[in-house]
C-alpha cells in the first residue's frame, strides 16, 4: 500500500477516544483504527525504511500498572525507526522526532564525558544550533525544529562544576530533536512524508553525534 497521508477519519477516530476512552469504544471502533490509523502507518514506515531503517508501531495500549490514569488506550499513534526516528499522530497533528530518548545509565555517562570534552561538546553545541536553525518540514504550523533536553537535572552532575561552558547540556538525560504541526490540509496527502524526511534528514547530524559518541547501551548485555 502506498502512503497517502491519514484522513479525517483517522483525526475523528482519536477525538473520539479522548471522549471515551473505553473498550466499548475501541471495539467499535477498532475497525477505524486499522484501516485508517494503523495501515497508513505501516505504509510510511515501509516507505521510510531504506533511508531510516526498519520502523515499529507502538501497541495502542497503555501500561495503567502504576498509573493513576487507568484510561486503557493511547490517544495517539507512535513509532520508531531503527536509526533513531520516531513519528506520532493525534487528533492534535503530526509531530517527529529523532535522537535518544530517556537515555540508560551507562549512555549518560558517555554522553556526560562527550559533553565535558571541548571539542566533542562544541561540536555537539554547533550541530544543535544548525539543527534548530530554518524550518525543515516546511509548510504553515509547526514553528520550526527544537532540539529538547529530556527529563533535565536541576543542577549540574557530580563531578562537574556549576560554572562548566555546557552544563546546561550536561544536565540532560535525553537529547531529541522535535518537530510538530496542528492539523493541515497536507496531513490527509502524501506531502506528509516530505515532511517527515526533511526533519529526519535535517536532524541526522544529531543522531549521528549520539551514535558516535554515546551508542545503544550495553547493561542488558552484561546481566
Amino acid at each position: 500500500m502506498k502512503f497517502n497521508g491519514w484522513s479525517a477519519q483517522a483525526l475523528e477516530f482519536y477525538e473520539g477516544l479522548e471522549a471515551d476512552n473505553s473498550k466499548d469504544y475501541w471495539t467499535a471502533h477498532k475497525a477505524v483504527y486499522e484501516a485508517a490509523v494503523r495501515t497508513p502507518m505501516e505504509a510510511l514506515l515501509a516507505e521510510l525504511a531504506e533511508e531510516f531503517g526498519e520502523g515499529k508501531v507502538f501497541r495502542p495500549y497503555r501500561d495503567v500498572r502504576f498509573s493513576a490514569d487507568k484510561s486503557p488506550y493511547k490517544t495517539s499513534i507512535g513509532a520508531t525507526l531503527e536509526k533513531g526516528g520516531y513519528v506520532h499522530l493525534s487528533a492534535d497533528g503530526l509531530a517527529v522526532a529523532s535522537g535518544y530518548h530517556m537515555m540508560a545509565p551507562d549512555q549518560i555517562e558517555r554522553y556526560r564525558a562527550a559533553v565535558a570534552e571541548d571539542i566533542t561538546g562544541e561540536e555537539l553545541r554547533r550541530i544543535i544550533a544548525e539543527v534548530e536553525g530554518g524550518r525543515a518540514g516546511g509548510g504553515s504550523g509547526g514553528g520550526g525544529t527544537r532540539v529538547i533536553g529530556e527529563n533535565p537535572l536541576k543542577t549540574v552532575p557530580r563531578g562537574f562544576t556549576k560554572d562548566h561552558p555546557r552544563a546546561d547540556l550536561l544536565r540532560n538525560k535525553g537529547l531529541i530533536a522535535w518537530h510538530e504541526w496542528p492539523v493541515e490540509p497536507w496531513l490527509e496527502t502524501a506531502k506528509a512524508k516530505g515532511k517527515i524526511v526533511a526533519v529526519l534528514r535535517k536532524a541526522e547530524p544529531l543522531h549521528a553525534w549520539l551514535a558516535g559518541h554515546v551508542g545503544p547501551t550495553e547493561l542488558s548485555r552484561e546481566r
